[in-house]
């Protein structure tokens, strides 16, 4: 893994993902009824044998949440690896 680099600029973000197969998704049943979508995640349907767990949403509602929750994604540029983090 090469070093892992922090980023909250949503096209930086949306193409990371895409080009490693990763797409906008919650992790189910973590909604909370008017307080957000529930915890966010980038899911890789392609590569994972879970994906009953995720329900996967728009960019929209991804970014939405991901401003609203002060989050940033630290990832590695070359790989699938990915952890949304407080952006502090």
């Amino acid at each position: 893994m090469s070093e892992a680099k922090k980023t909250t600029n949503p096209k930086e973000i949306q193409t990371w993902a895409e080009k490693h197969g990763g797409v906008p998704a919650i992790i189910k049943g973590t909604a909370n009824s008017g307080k957000g979508e529930g915890l966010l995640r980038i899911h890789f349907p392609e590569k994972s044998d879970q994906d009953d767990k995720f329900e996967e949403i728009s960019w929209e509602d991804f970014f939405k949440e991901f401003e609203h929750s002060k989050l940033a994604l630290l990832h590695d540029p070359n790989s699938n690896f990915n952890k949304l983090v407080n952006r502090d």
